[in-house]
């Protein structure tokens, strides 16, 4: 039964995880420069900052060979570890369940779900990301520059980890991964653009702060990934993190609202 995978669907299921390719994209991307304290104060145990405190916001669309059409976007924060260099994913938006628990279980990626769009006409371009109604991530460009083609890698630094059942901490110590992007990207075009970050009690990005916008970029073309798992992060120093990449669970108490009120009118 299909509710039990077959060695057959097991074998395909691992092909996809092990080597999962995103197709077609176009990304949207501002370059920016934070504060020092931002960047250590968002940064967990087992990454260390670089020199310069450079983040990144950008919002794209996909095609995909594992989890179907999507879009979204994210906010990385630029970070070594050891002598590999990347960046962490702070943040992390998706459009569908699939592209939400593919990134979410195996790589570790913060990913929520949310609405996003792009638009690009002429030099112009235009990029959001709205969830519970406010616009958390705005882009706008003017992309004046057509660049050499990208073909090369970069790395993308995750963390894996699992609230106790119980609800008192994390079940097991974190796990640091990092996913190896190969890019295949013959559109590369750069420019200027404006960068807008807000916010909620569940994606407070508003503190993040845009100290200068440095550039803007826009490419489209093919991505394929390999992930692997690097260190553990002790349970109690990474839980401060895990639950700020969570919703905040009392902000959505509507039952206990609901029941306030109704013995108000009582």
């Amino acid at each position: 039964m299909s509710l039990v995978r077959s060695p057959e669907e097991i074998a395909a299921m691992q092909r996809c995880m092990a080597n999962p390719r995103f197709l077609n994209a176009q990304m949207l991307q501002i370059e920016f420069l934070s504060t020092p304290d931002v960047v250590r104060e968002v940064l967990p145990p087992g990454l260390e900052p670089l020199e310069v405190p450079t983040m990144i916001a950008a919002v794209g669309r996909w095609q995909s060979d594992c989890v179907g059409d999507f879009d979204g976007g994210a906010i990385y924060v630029a970070c070594r570890h050891g002598e590999i260099v990347g960046s962490y994913t702070l943040a992390m938006y998706m459009s569908t369940d699939s592209s939400v628990i593919f990134g979410r279980d195996l790589f570790g990626e913060p990913k929520k779900v949310a609405e996003s769009g792009l638009e690009c006409t002429g030099n112009q371009a235009h990029a959001w990301i709205d969830r519970f109604g406010t616009r958390l991530i705005e882009l706008r460009a003017e992309l004046t520059d057509d660049l050499e083609p990208v073909h090369g890698s970069r790395s993308r630094f995750n963390i894996k980890a699992t609230p106790s059942a119980d609800g008192a901490g994390l079940e097991d110590d974190a796990v640091l991964t990092v996913a190896d992007f190969d890019l295949d990207l013959p559109v590369n075009r750069s420019g200027s653009g404006t960068l807008r970050l807000d916010g909620t009690v569940h994606d407070p990005l508003y503190e993040l702060e845009i100290v200068e916008v440095r550039r803007a970029g826009y490419t489209e073309g093919d991505l394929s990934a390999r992930a692997r798992a690097l260190a553990r992060i002790p349970a109690d120093e990474f839980l401060p993190y895990a639950l700020g990449r969570l919703d905040y669970w009392p902000a959505l108490a509507t039952a206990t609202v609901a029941s306030s009120t109704a013995q108000e009118s009582q």
